[in-house]
């Protein structure tokens, strides 16, 4: 292997400076997953001792070396614990970039899947529930078909329609205390559960509605959409950004721009656009 230069006894060559900026590249996405989150602290703290330990290490601290060894020997199943959602969003957005992606590979299938619905029901649905300060969340689905979140829920399986997603929001209903999925043009499950945002920067009025919203969209590549039980404001959460008080004409326009995005740095883009 060909050497670069040497550093008194280290001889430090190109698969080193290769190795070196590859992980710090690693590194440096998940902490970008973790920020604004406790676990960045929490993040930050294992790496600060593990460096302790690798400083004791070299200076032979036999007891102490011991101590923190036994710590490091257990730091992945405890790492693997502490973030199991940051890893799996780590390994979402691995999936989504990467160029081996099936929509990447044949795009024209995931058209034929995904395929094309009228979002006016919807816009109609929001107007009436915005109206009577009625609190909604509503999930489009794009490259996954949120099964494990669905399940969470209620199956329904039925066309979109104004009516019925008035009943299923109103406040009388079994069914409206959660999320209502929208997989391929149809409403798949009703009163779903969906993953909380740990995003300290979300200003003080959003509620656990735009909590989950946001959740949601950092977890996925969904776009969700919010209608607010206190003011009856209408917002849409997407990539882990939320558009605040938007008008109808607004929302049917950011939806049709997120949700015809065919993939997530399309999507980032059509994000900048309408920023």
């Amino acid at each position: 292997m060909i050497l670069i230069f040497n550093i008194a006894f280290l001889e430090v060559r190109w698969v080193d400076v290769i190795d070196i900026l590859l992980v710090a590249f690693i590194l440096f996405q998940f902490y970008k997953l973790l920020r604004g989150s406790v676990a960045a602290k929490i993040f930050i703290g294992l790496l600060s001792i593990y460096a302790l330990y690798l400083i004791v290490k070299a200076a032979e601290m036999e007891l102490l070396s011991a101590i923190l060894g036994q710590f490091a020997g257990v730091g992945i199943l405890a790492a693997i614990v502490l973030f199991q959602q940051e890893i799996r969003r780590f390994l979402l957005l691995v999936g989504k970039t990467t160029t081996l992606n099936p929509e990447t590979l044949f795009p024209w299938k995931r058209n034929l899947e995904q395929g094309k619905f009228d979002l006016m029901p919807i816009i109609d649905a929001a107007k009436t529930l915005s109206a009577t300060n009625t609190g909604a969340l509503i999930v489009f689905a794009k490259t996954s078909e949120l099964k494990f979140y669905a399940e969470s829920g209620d199956a329904i399986d039925a066309t979109i329609s104004k009516r019925l997603l008035l009943a299923i929001f109103n406040k009388t209903s079994p069914l409206h205390d959660g999320a209502v999925i929208i997989v391929k043009g149809r409403i798949k499950a009703a009163r779903c559960i969906l993953p909380i945002s740990e995003n300290d920067e979300l200003p003080a009025y959003f509620g656990m509605r735009h909590r989950a919203a946001l959740g949601m969209s950092e977890t996925t590549d969904s776009v969700v959409l919010i209608v607010s039980e206190e003011t009856g404001q209408i917002s849409i959460a997407h990539l882990g950004k939320m558009f605040h008080n938007l008008s109808p004409a607004e929302t049917h326009r950011k939806l049709i721009q997120f949700l015809e995005a065919s993939n997530t740095q399309e999507a980032e883009k059509k994000l900048t656009t309408v920023q």
